[in-house]
């Protein structure tokens, strides 16, 4: 099982990592992270885009999906390929959450 790292501790450390989205296409209209590589798992496990990825062994990798489970399966299979890679836990619900309760506890009333 991949290392998961919480979307706080990401939130300090996000500029150490080149983040992997592995979800749907469909997916993506709920928002992404900023600077993330789109991979869908499929193509991440049948190594269809591999040659997009061997750059990134010198990298630090984040993978995520929705809430966690296909990151986990991702960065196995990127770590089982040699790459430097964690998940978040929760995914990008919870990396969304982060960022809500962010923009309210920043907010002036």
């Amino acid at each position: 099982m991949a290392n998961k790292v919480t979307s706080k501790e990401l939130r300090d450390r996000k500029y150490q990592y080149m983040f992997v989205d592995v979800r749907e296409a469909d997916e993506l209209e709920k928002g992404k992270i900023d600077g993330a590589v789109h991979m869908p798992l499929g193509q991440l496990i049948r190594k269809a885009r591999h040659d997009e990825l061997k750059d990134l062994k010198r990298k630090k990798i984040c993978t995520y999906c929705s809430g966690g489970y296909r990151g986990n399966m991702a960065a196995d299979e990127l770590n089982n390929q040699g790459f430097d890679a964690v998940t978040i836990e929760g995914g990008y619900s919870a990396w969304k959450d982060g960022e809500e309760t962010k923009r309210d506890n920043n907010s002036i009333e």
